[in-house]
């Protein structure tokens, strides 16, 4: 099994791309996804942040990933205590995904901070999503409760989008089209499979 990471900066189309991915047939570990489970009440995710943030917590028991994000964003400290209880958890629910595909030959995982949280070391191959700043603080911003601020915010908690796409073993623009992107994607599919051909 070839393991994908799929990741990018906020606003970068990453979403979208993974979409795409989906679409074209290879099965996609959507992260945020599995924050949001966590988070639902009575879930591990919530009951350990109740321990750690309980102001954070909604009446009904799950997690208000606004409230919470409001606790951490552009808190080094809050953000470690807080991955220190998500991430194990997030490696369960990993692992179920690749039982569960284990006779697939490729698989993507979307994961937002793939980088931030050196998870790059457990994957063959990265592919970034990217735009132009123009771009992306435009699609930000256009998002419902978002303001310059927070968005700012945003930005110094992720690693910059230059040293990103340098890391990256494959970069998709998203600045054109839908159509475009997905043109990317498959040329990236193919030369994936050329090089594990070559490799055996």
């Amino acid at each position: 099994m070839i393991k994908i990471g799929l990741t990018g900066s906020i606003g970068m189309g990453k979403s979208e791309t993974a979409k795409i991915f989906s679409g074209l047939g290879v099965p996609v570990y959507d992260a945020d996804a599995s924050v949001h489970k966590l988070y639902e009440a009575g879930n591990k995710g919530a009951l350990a942040i109740k321990n750690l943030y309980p102001e954070a917590i909604s009446k009904d028991g799950s997690v208000d990933r606004k409230v919470l994000g409001g606790i951490v964003v552009g808190n080094k400290n809050k953000i470690k205590k807080l991955e220190e209880i998500i991430h194990p958890l997030l490696q369960e629910d990993r692992a179920i995904f690749f039982e569960k595909n284990i006779n697939e030959k490729v698989v993507i995982l979307d994961i937002p901070l793939l980088y931030e949280t050196n998870g790059e070391k457990h994957l063959d191959y990265v592919i970034v999503v990217s735009t132009s700043e123009k771009i992306q603080r435009e699609r930000v911003l256009k998002r419902p409760d978002m303001t310059d601020d927070k968005f700012n915010k945003i930005l110094i908690s992720q690693i910059p989008n230059t040293i990103k796409c340098q890391k990256a073993d494959f970069i998709i623009d998203t600045s054109i089209s839908i159509d475009d992107a997905e043109k990317q994607a498959l040329n990236i599919l193919e030369e994936i499979e050329q090089n594990e051909r070559n490799r055996t």
